[in-house]
């Protein structure tokens, strides 16, 4: 396996890493509108040759039938579960691709048992233990990248013959550096890491499917 690909964050001249946000808004438009500022910058900070390799590896993947796994907490949980259904169902839509996805965190069942039997750090690589095989990839998504049971799954993925790409935020934690692949955004706000890990999500999805589709095809269907 390659060594992990580490984006090292770049900060515009004149930007900083100042918490967003740091000080009371008067009105909820200016909020949003430096949010939406936020964004934009939190963006510019993602080093794009990591989506060419995270495209890479799941195209790959889903050309050769190879499953693929998401996982993550909280709303990143969310993103994991609607990673499945974009990857799914848009992927197929008008290719010749038939992915199969499944995201670990979708099974409520499943998790508090293997939490309340075994541990709450365990919850996604147990679940690789039993479903993945080498080849396979993981997308772990955690805007901190330090929780336990993130890092404890690409981790085993890793050592157990997985792809593995992680989507952080903030310093991009221990995640981070054991990805193989990581789509890090520079950022110290949680619904703007989120927001724009949903973006990269998406934009994997409409990537993968567009480059299996005729011009024809594309402008002929929406997105």
């Amino acid at each position: 396996m390659s060594t992990a690909y580490e984006l090292q964050a770049q900060l515009a001249p004149g930007e900083s890493d100042a918490k967003f946000p740091g000080s009371p808004f008067a009105s909820a438009s200016s909020y949003v509108g430096a949010y939406a500022e936020e964004i934009a910058r939190t963006w510019k900070t993602m080093d794009f040759a990591a989506l060419d390799l995270a495209a890479n590896i799941l195209l790959e993947a889903y050309t050769r039938r190879a499953g693929v796994f998401s996982c993550g907490n909280g709303g990143s949980a969310s993103i994991a579960n609607h990673l499945q259904c974009d990857h799914v169902k848009n992927v197929r839509n008008k290719t010749d691709l038939v992915p199969r996805v499944v995201s670990l965190s979708n099974n409520v069942e499943l998790l508090t048992a293997i939490a309340n039997d075994l541990a709450y750090e365990d919850i996604f690589a147990y679940q690789l233990e039993s479903q993945s095989v080498p080849g396979d990839v993981l997308i772990a998504i955690s805007s901190s990248g330090k929780s336990a049971n993130i890092v404890r799954a690409l981790s085993w993925a890793r050592a157990n013959g997985l792809r593995t790409i992680a989507l952080t935020g903030f310093d991009g934690g221990a995640a981070r550096t054991t990805a193989e692949v990581s789509i890090h955004l520079h950022g110290n706000n949680y619904g703007i890491i989120e927001d724009l890990h949903q973006a990269v999500m998406h934009a994997l999805a409409q990537y993968i499917r567009q480059s299996r589709m005729t011009s024809e095809a594309i402008s002929a269907n929406v997105f």
